[in-house]
């Protein structure tokens, strides 16, 4: 019953209708991957009726007939505590609930009665309100928990016939929103998926071929994955179906005033406004109950701030617009920047943040021969700065002095690690304008792409000083927001000493403003001596999370906010302050020598590290002969990378298994510099990667069989883009006679 990759080992899982279609699937799947299943079916039919044992009973049999392990609950969702107490019962926790149990009573809207209203909720929300709520303190006390709620199609979008249905499954989309919320800092993520897969629910209003196309297999796989313990997503809405998966969020049009200051609001005014009320350009996407309130605050700013208006009988509400176009502005594109560079930006901007060949984990930041070199994560803000400031200062109506902007505010998002080496595109827009009265905040969103693929995005928030009192909102929901930090100790504190020269050394990577390094200049700017960049400092405490939290490893570094609260002179001591919470690190940035706080509300998120191959025993020489062909390959691609690199341009990374366990991973990069093979997983992404038995891979190495039948049949298995492996068949065919 091995399944290699995602594992569920020592897990317990509790499914609702789990008899047949949907929950079936689920139950075998995580059975499959080692998890202990309490498989949950009332037994009746699809509209309520009834009740048996024999579908979860049969369900049961077949994953125990696979070796797994699972035991058959026969109660109503509505008796939640009962479903729990079985799983603990049985095996001593639980950690994960998916609920899928369901029942219809379709009727066109006027003929639902109060029965097939109520029953339909007490099943699908009230019902999975009860398991869950059965099984919370369980999963909080154990700081993990993994929730599944099963949506629809009909309760996103409506549909005729499914009145009651439809607003049932909207409910439950409200309650995982709110799970996810409270559960967050325990570790208990809460997810929705709105599945369309072939069932006793679907066959209702689907075609039977449609119903046999849309299998429920084709389902499984995504809410295996949500539930795993390396997944961070949480409070999200999935669409999945015919192996799809597409996800789900709220837009909101930019919406308009419809009212004037002192004045009544009329349906008129609001007829008038309509088409801007209903327009989507630069629509935004609020994402919290904060963010949906701020546009209201916002609101009520720029009303107050409209001053005297001429009243008139008609009392349109017409506003008055200030010299700011504000329109014009927001979605401006300000410029795009291409940033070419080598192993040196890299490792200049590491030492600019600090790092020292004393520490030996600082040496693959540093040093462009270490096996494992790598570019810092916040290293992303570099090719991101620059492409900014080419069209701020020509923003119509505002009063805009670069000598007079402060760095307020800064986030950072990976999607991928930085390349060591390359060029990066970077495009930036302005995402929205505030006016904070005494100057206006500029937030500049700014996406660095590697050829196609999006690399990072940064949002810079920037404070004009004198630029406001233009009538603008205060608030956007468009911001990414800081956090409050845990009120306890910290979980860890790190100091480093900046020094003299630490603001000239950092200025190399690009940013020349003479505010750092000239005392004139500082002196204009109102400091009695020139200061450190923000982005230094932030660095710095970027560089101590990723050490502290995810032992260096890039991969594992998501996002980082942060708001920069006063100046730091060079020479000060940085103190970094962390907190974990699940998978989000607080933490804030103090001056030691004055305790003040240098950077405030401060976050990083990052990835849950991957599980680990549990240990092998050590091969003895010659345990696996593959390792001969890849040494042998290794010397090759030494002779002759050069030539490799331009003809195959791929990263390969080969899992070798023993027994059905990984033994041993080994890495061909034909990509960058001039290639190199090495064990271990691919250092950044792999464009193939080969999973097969070491017997396996002499055959095909040797051309006892074809690499194409070793695939069909099974022993081969291929993840990535599999007609790059094309390329390699050369390689491996020279490389045979061993």
């Amino acid at each position: 019953m091995a399944a290699a990759g995602l594992r569920f080992d020592g897990r317990v899982v509790l499914v609702t209708g789990a008899g047949g279609g949907l929950g079936r699937a689920y139950a075998l799947a995580f059975a499959e991957r080692g998890a202990s299943v309490v498989v949950n079916d009332l037994g009746g039919d699809f509209k309520g009726y009834g009740k048996s044992s024999s579908a979860a009973d049969k369900v049961v049999d077949e994953i125990r007939a696979k070796g797994g392990k699972a035991v058959p609950n026969y109660d109503s969702v509505e008796d939640g505590e009962k479903l729990v107490k079985t799983a603990l019962e049985a095996f001593g926790r639980i950690d994960i609930v998916i609920n899928n149990a369901g029942i219809l009573r379709d009727r066109s809207f006027v003929r639902i009665s109060d029965e097939d209203w109520d029953i339909i909720h007490r099943i699908h929300l009230r019902g999975s309100f009860l398991v869950t709520r059965a099984a919370w303190n369980h999963m909080k006390n154990q700081k993990f928990g993994r929730i599944i709620m099963t949506s629809s199609a009909a309760g996103i979008y409506g549909n005729f016939g499914q009145a009651n249905y439809s607003a049932a499954k909207l409910g439950l989309l409200g309650l995982a929103n709110t799970i996810a919320i409270e559960g967050r800092k325990y570790n208990i993520h809460c997810n929705t998926i709105a599945p369309t897969a072939g069932s006793r629910l679907t066959q209702t209003v689907m075609p039977q071929d449609l119903v046999d196309a849309f299998k429920p297999e084709y389902v499984a796989p995504l809410v295996v994955w949500l539930c795993h313990e390396s997944c961070a997503e949480n409070g999200s809405l999935f669409e999945v179906g015919a192996g799809w998966i597409g996800k789900l969020r709220w837009e909101r049009s930019l919406g308009a005033i419809v009212r004037g200051k002192n004045q009544p609001m009329t349906p008129e005014a609001v007829r008038d406004k309509w088409e801007k009320v209903c327009d989507f350009d630069n629509a935004s996407k609020p994402r919290t109950i904060q963010e949906s309130i701020s546009v209201l605050s916002d609101a009520l700013s720029q009303i107050e701030s409209q001053g005297n208006i001429s009243m008139n009988s008609t009392s349109s509400g017409s506003v008055v617009s200030s010299s700011v176009d504000i329109a014009s502005i927001v979605g401006r594109k300000l410029g795009t920047n291409v940033y070419k560079y080598s192993h040196l930006e890299p490792i200049l901007y590491a030492l600019g943040v600090g790092m020292s060949t004393k520490d030996p984990d600082h040496l693959k930041f540093l040093f462009e021969g270490s096996e494992e070199f790598c570019c810092l994560p916040s290293f992303g803000v570099i090719p991101a700065q620059t492409s900014m400031f080419d069209g701020v200062p020509s923003l119509s109506g505002l009063n805009i002095d670069l000598a007079r902007m402060l760095h307020g505010e800064q986030y950072l998002e990976l999607y991928k690690p930085l390349p060591t080496s390359g060029e990066l595109r970077s495009v930036a827009t302005v995402a929205d304008i505030l006016d904070k009265g005494s100057g206006a905040v500029l937030l500049i969103d700014v996406n660095t792409y590697c050829g196609k693929d999006l690399v990072c995005y940064n949002q810079f928030s920037l404070f004009f000083v004198g630029a406001g009192g233009f009538g603008g909102k205060r608030t956007s929901e468009k911001a990414k927001l800081t956090a409050v930090p845990p009120q306890r100790p910290p979980d860890a504190v790190i100091s480093d000493v900046t020094t003299a020269d630490q603001a000239a050394l950092y200025r190399l990577n690009g940013d020349w403003n003479p505010l750092h390094v000239d005392p004139s200049f500082a002196a204009l700017g109102g400091f009695k001596k020139p200061i450190l960049h923000g982005l230094c400092t932030f660095g710095f405490a970027a560089r101590n999370v990723l050490k502290q939290f995810a032992n260096n490893d890039v991969n594992r570094f998501k996002a980082i906010k942060v708001r920069f609260a006063k100046p730091v002179c060079p020479g000060e001591t940085l103190q970094t302050e962390m907190w974990k919470e699940g998978n989000r690190i607080h933490f804030q940035t103090k001056i030691k020598e004055t305790g003040e706080v240098a950077i405030a509300g401060g976050y990083v998120d990052v990835v849950p590290a991957l599980e680990k191959p549990s240990a092998q025993e050590p091969l003895r020489a010659g345990g696996l002969q593959s390792n001969l062909v890849f040494e042998e390959i290794g010397r090759r691609v030494k002779e002759m990378g050069n030539e490799l690199v331009k003809k195959v341009n791929a990263v390969f990374q080969w899992d070798i298994t023993k027994d059905g366990k990984t033994a041993m991973q080994w890495t061909i990069d034909l990509k960058n510099g001039s290639g190199a093979v090495y064990q271990g997983p691919a250092r950044n992404s792999a464009d193939t990667t080969f999973t097969l038995s070491d017997e396996d891979f002499m055959d095909v190495v040797q051309q006892k069989i074809n690499p194409q039948k070793a695939f069909f049949s099974g022993k081969l298995k291929v993840k990535g883009n599999i007609m790059l492996s094309q390329k390699l068949e050369t390689i491996l065919k020279d490389n045979a006679k061993l």
